[in-house]
């Protein structure tokens, strides 16, 4: 069986040794993928025409990466508004992880609420799945973990995003989904340690139905 190929956006590092901008991304996200016998296909940030790249690769798929903030770099902000305008257009389901859930909401005419608190970063709570299709994968609570400072609530949430997952202590949105589109976010890495199981779950679901 032929496998199936899921383009992955990079985070930007900025290399002070020897002076250079590198694309970047953790080897855990290869190796999660491999484990779902799907191809990883690494998007760079610094091409001149990232359209041509999207049509020759032919992607099953696409993953809009975590790191970094939107602002950080205009490179990466760039490159993934055109992903996600090229996979509605070429109907390629688009998943998008912590940053990349953030930019999808963006996209969509949703924003961020940049808090102080330290209540996602670097630790792990429980989660509500509010919606039967995903409960049907997920189970109706998970544990997962969380790395991100920047919040969305039900009131900053993007045209035509259904929500199906939140943390009941402060109301933020761990999840959604897109009406038409095959488009989803999630604001934990499910290729991470505690998520491991239940992202395979998720990815093989979304990729796969």
């Amino acid at each position: 069986m032929e496998l199936k190929k899921i383009g992955i956006t990079l985070r930007v590092e900025t290399i002070e040794k020897y002076d250079e901008k590198r694309d970047a991304i953790s080897q855990d996200w290869i190796k999660f993928l491999e484990e779902l016998n799907f191809l990883p296909v690494l998007i760079p940030n610094s091409l001149n025409d990232i359209q041509k790249f999207l049509e020759t690769m032919k992607l099953d798929g696409l993953i809009l990466s975590g790191g970094d903030n939107m602002g950080d770099d205009s490179e990466r902000d760039k490159t993934e508004k055109l992903i996600i305008k090229f996979g509605i257009e070429n109907n390629i389901p688009i998943l998008g992880i912590c940053r990349g859930m953030q930019v999808i909401n963006d996209f969509f005419g949703g924003h961020l609420i940049k808090t102080n608190s330290l209540n996602h970063v670097k630790k792990k709570h429980m989660i509500k799945i509010i919606d039967k299709k995903f409960q049907d994968i997920l189970s109706n609570n998970i544990d997962v973990n969380s790395y991100h400072q920047n919040i969305i609530k039900k009131e900053t949430v993007g045209a035509k995003l259904e929500i199906f997952a939140t943390v009941e202590d402060d109301e933020t949105i761990e999840g959604f989904y897109h009406r038409d589109f095959a488009i989803c976010g999630i604001m934990w890495h499910p290729e991470r340690e505690i998520s491991f199981k239940n992202g395979l779950k998720l990815l093989d679901f979304f990729y796969n139905k």
